[in-house]
């Protein structure tokens, strides 16, 4: 599995800089900033210096098959895994911009362990902690990648689990995103309560 992913040298090049200062670094991502329905998903990943793992890489360049074989790996090697979802209606409240932070926030809090540093993919947070936001970070950093991928499998799990909901929509194959043919649905069927408003009538609430 780890065949053309980055090392764990590679991707722990930010983390050991914290490490070797005794300091506990916690990576945070978050999944589902663009869907028209569903909930933005954000995890936090504390690893130790002693831990290493093969495979990890930006979600996002993998496929769900290897994303579901590197979870139980990532819940087993962290020191600390924390997720937490907004769903759309606070995400039409605040925006998704915000609903991000406060997903990653609310991950980060419910860490088990307080971090001085937290690394993020290029997006600042705000909190008790030190701040390193790297652009590409699920490509640049072992915590954040795998933050990316714990938040990823339980986005598509709870979309999944959406869809035996609302079979209509088809949530299980396009996880809510704009494709054509949710699009279609949404022009027969109209929006269901996982919908995100805002999204649907270019930012403007259509109830």
């Amino acid at each position: 599995m780890g065949a053309n992913r980055p090392s764990w040298q590679t991707l722990t090049q930010y983390e050991r800089i914290f490490w070797d200062a005794g300091q506990i670094v916690a990576g945070v991502d978050e999944v589902g900033r663009g869907p028209l329905a569903g909930p933005v998903v954000a995890a936090a990943v504390v690893f130790s210096g002693s831990v290493e793992m093969d495979g990890l890489d930006d979600s996002k360049r993998l496929s769900e098959r290897q994303r579901r074989q590197l979870m139980p790996t990532i819940l087993r090697e962290a020191r600390a895994v924390a997720a937490a979802f907004v769903g759309p209606r606070e995400i039409e409240q605040v925006n998704i911009r915000q609903a991000s932070r406060r997903a990653m926030a609310k991950a980060l809090c419910r860490l088990g362990v307080s971090p001085h540093v937290v690394l993020s993919d290029a997006l600042a947070i705000g909190g008790p902690w030190q701040e390193c936001a790297l652009l590409h970070g699920d490509r640049r950093s072992a915590s954040i990648a795998a933050a990316s991928i714990v938040a990823k499998v339980l986005r598509d799990q709870y979309m999944q689990e959406l869809s035996e909901q609302y079979p209509e929509y088809g949530f299980d194959g396009h996880k809510g995103y704009a494709t054509a043919a949710h699009q279609a649905v949404l022009g027969d069927q109209g929006s269901c309560e996982a919908h995100r408003k805002t999204f649907l009538n270019g930012g403007r609430r259509t109830d």
